[in-house]
This record gives C-alpha cells, sequence and structure tokens, in this order.
C-alpha cells in the first residue's frame, strides 16, 4: 500500500498522467473512470489508497496504473541512458505514455551508462530510492564483464584488498569481490556506485572492458524471463528481497 493514506481522487488520477483536474473531471462524467463498477458523482472527494484500488478503480475497463509508492524492476537494454544530460533513447522511454507524466515523475535508482545493461530500478519513491542508494546500507551491485584481455592473476586480491585508488579519486575503494568466471569473463561485486566504477577498476590493472551486464541488487537478480527492454511492477516481498 501507499505510504500515503488517502488523496483526492481527481488529484490522484492527474498525478498518474491520466490527465489535468478539469480533463479528470470530464472523462469521469463520461464514464471512462468507474469505482466498484459505477461511474464517478464527484473527483473532489478523498479516496482510500488501498491496495485493492487499481482493481476497483478503471479506465475504459482496465485497471488503475500502480498508485504512488512505485517500483519498477527493468532489464535495460544497451544503447538506452539513464541520464537526461545524455543524447539518445532514455529509459524512460520503455514506460509506457502515460507512466512518464506522473508527478513525482519516475527516476533511476542509481544509473547503468549507455553501454551497460541488465538489472535497472526505477521509482517515484523518494525514501526507497535513498534507502537502496544510500552509502550506509551496503547494498551491493553484481556486474557480469567480458574482457578484451585475459585476467592476470592478481585482481581477485587486488580488488578485495580495500586500497585500490582509481586515477583522480582521494580515498580507496571499498573492498570489492571478484569471482573468474573465465579467463576473460569475470563477475564483480562492489558496493559502492563511483563514476564508471567497474569499468575503471579493470581498467586500473590494464584490462578493458568489452561488455558489462548487472546481475543483481542486493538479494534481488534479474529473472530469466525479464528480456532486454521489458519491466514489471515489484511488489513488497520482491522489493525486501534487495535488503534481505
Amino acid at each position: 500500500m501507499s505510504k500515503l493514506q488517502n488523496m483526492r481522487l481527481d488529484k490522484l488520477l492527474a498525478n498518474l498522467g491520466y490527465g489535468s483536474r478539469r480533463e479528470i473531471a470530464m472523462l469521469a462524467q463520461t464514464g471512462r473512470f468507474l469505482l466498484d463498477g459505477a461511474r464517478i458523482a464527484r473527483v473532489d472527494e478523498r479516496i482510500a489508497l488501498s491496495d485493492d484500488l487499481p482493481t476497483r478503480l478503471t479506465y475504459l475497463g482496465e485497471e488503475l496504473d500502480p498508485l504512488p509508492g512505485c517500483v519498477v524492476m527493468m532489464h535495460k537494454p544497451l544503447g538506452v541512458t539513464c541520464s537526461h544530460k545524455e543524447a539518445g533513447e532514455r529509459v524512460y522511454a520503455l514506460l509506457p505514455d502515460r507512466w512518464q507524466r506522473r508527478d513525482p515523475p519516475f527516476s533511476t535508482v542509481g544509473r547503468l551508462d549507455k553501454e551497460t545493461s541488465g538489472l535497472l530500478l526505477l521509482t517515484d519513491d523518494g525514501a526507497f530510492l535513498h534507502n537502496v542508494i544510500s552509502p550506509k546500507r551496503n547494498i551491493a551491485k553484481k556486474y557480469r564483464a567480458t574482457l578484451d584481455r585475459p585476467l592476470r592473476g592478481d585482481e581477485v586480491a587486488l580488488f578485495a584488498a580495500g586500497t585500490m585508488m582509481l586515477e583522480g579519486e582521494k580515498t580507496p575503494l571499498l573492498p570489492a569481490v571478484l569471482e573468474v568466471a573465465s579467463e576473460r569473463e569475470a563477475v564483480l561485486t562492489i558496493t559502492e556506485g563511483r563514476y564508471h566504477q567497474v569499468r575503471r577498476m579493470f581498467a586500473a590493472v590494464g584490462n578493458h572492458v568489452v561488455s558489462l551486464h548487472r546481475e543483481a541488487i542486493g538479494g534481488l537478480v534479474l529473472p530469466d524471463h525479464l528480456e532486454p527492454g521489458e519491466f514489471m511492477v515489484m511488489d513488497e516481498a520482491e522489493k525486501a528481497i534487495i535488503f534481505g
């Protein structure tokens, strides 16, 4: 259930991107919105944001969009960006058009660069976003990297030491766990989110990341059935797995 207990109906629907408050009132009058199967008499009344509201309140016969406090799991494909400052298609364009008009808008929980694929979270819940990215929580992120050159053999110890310095940084990296999959492939688990950190770590040991894919955030693993570009709304149990 949303942390908001109740809200004016027209404000809720406007914030979900269905239109302005005036447009919401007109749509309700024409029966586009139904509550428990009946037309809505007044859109200025407050309504409880209960877990079952999306099934009780419909638009053109379809369930209401996810309520505020939504968290989306996406399989980010290559070639799209998380940043509004970068050129090219953004991950938000992969969401339904109406979802892109929500207020508050969806934000990515951390970022993946344009050439990195894998597990990405988006949310309109600021507290959830902060809890995941806060350094105090030490939420682990797991990446699978394909490398340009074979591993030297000392990377596991170097990454785990907690003494590695990246170029331009003033503090060493926290210890990271490197699992060798093959001579040119490795799985790296980090608890920080410094700029291009994984790529820079391998560059620091004389290697180059050819491809990078995020497999997990905390205890949450990207499911096999979620194809690149696809997404799903997470329930409370799935969100809890991140922190478990």
